[in-house]
């Protein structure tokens, strides 16, 4: 068994190869760019760990895993022109450097390139790759619009929330663990358990990445802390706090939603803190996680097999970039 380490180093490696044909250099500059960025590679890498926990890993999930590396960095050249960010992993984003047409180009043929890999392999199971990865990009497209929608509403419940970030962030990560165990010969249950233990991991990630918005260093981040407050998006932070605030502090809240003074960051971190909503965020994202493990529990392999998996997900939870 290979640890996440590991298999990050050589999918890395194996990643570095070109993914675009040769000319058009204004459009697969800006693609290249984006990539030569670097990334945390969790996605992918949970490709390869998916199919190891049940078999050894087999050249159709390289193929799976480069395709999902290169949906994810679809989605995040397009997200990032939806959120008006100006930085991402500490560098300018596409949409900054080279204009909104061109990003949203650059960020399509990643997608194209990412089917590309799909009709590489050679595996029985194709089909039904093909049914989860485009179910899953469907999905994390319907999360991206709830999150743009919720921007517009006054309220939303923690429940519409939690769906939200399920569908926008943790079905990738549960897919990319389902389709390493697909390959890796598992069956339907303990695909399904595969697929609940990365979905609940998602979503403790996701409440750990929102924190991090919110309370981590700028500088190990890699993005604008604050970017979350600034575009008035409607997390977890905001909604618990909007839960438990006095009327004081809600009324401060909802006209700091209405407006950019030059402090607002501050301003609306000021009643995070007053509310405990920071330390409601570490337990929330404790339980999440908890759940996650009992699925990874249950997985019908020894025990030995799932290590690197619990070991990756303590470290997902707990990081602080």
């Amino acid at each position: 068994m290979h640890s996440f380490d590991e298999l990050l180093l050589a999918f890395s490696e194996h990643f570095k190869q070109s993914h675009f044909p040769a000319g058009t250099p204004t459009l697969y500059g800006p693609a290249n760019y984006f990539l030569e960025m670097g990334g945390k590679r969790i996605r992918p890498v949970c490709v390869l760990m998916g199919n190891e926990l049940f078999d050894t890993i087999l050249p159709d999930s390289w193929m799976v895993a480069t395709a999902i590396e290169l949906f994810h960095n679809f989605t995040l050249i397009h997200d990032d022109i939806m959120d008006k960010a100006p930085l991402r992993r500490g560098m300018e984003t596409v949409h900054t450097r080279y204009g909104e047409p061109t990003a949203l180009l650059s960020g399509d043929v990643m997608l194209v390139a990412a089917y590309d890999y799909l009709n590489k392999v050679k595996a029985p199971s194709f089909h039904r790759i093909i049914r989860i990865f485009n179910q899953t990009a469907r999905q994390v497209c319907e999360g991206q619009q709830l999150d743009m929608d919720f921007e517009k509403l006054d309220r939303v419940s923690l429940e519409d929330y939690l769906q939200m970030i399920t569908l926008k962030t943790s079905v990738l990560l549960a897919a990319s663990l389902q389709l390493g165990a697909v390959l890796g010969g598992a069956g339907e249950g303990n695909q399904q358990h595969i697929y609940t233990f990365g979905k609940h991991l998602g979503i403790s990630f996701q409440i750990q990445d929102d924190y991090l918005d919110a309370f981590g260093d700028p500088v190990r981040f890699g993005k604008q802390v604050g970017g979350d407050i600034l575009s008035n998006k409607k997390t977890f932070l905001l909604i618990r706090a909007l839960e438990t605030a006095d009327a004081g502090q809600q009324q401060q809240l909802r006209e700091l939603l209405k407006s950019d003074p030059p402090d607002k960051v501050e301003q609306v971190l000021e009643i995070y803190r007053a509310c405990g909503v920071h330390e409601w965020a570490l337990d929330l994202k404790t339980q999440y996680l908890q759940s996650a493990l009992q699925n990874l529990d249950d997985i019908a392999v020894v025990s030995k097999r799932k290590a690197p998996l619990e070991a990756l997900a303590r470290f997902l939870v707990q990081r602080d970039y």
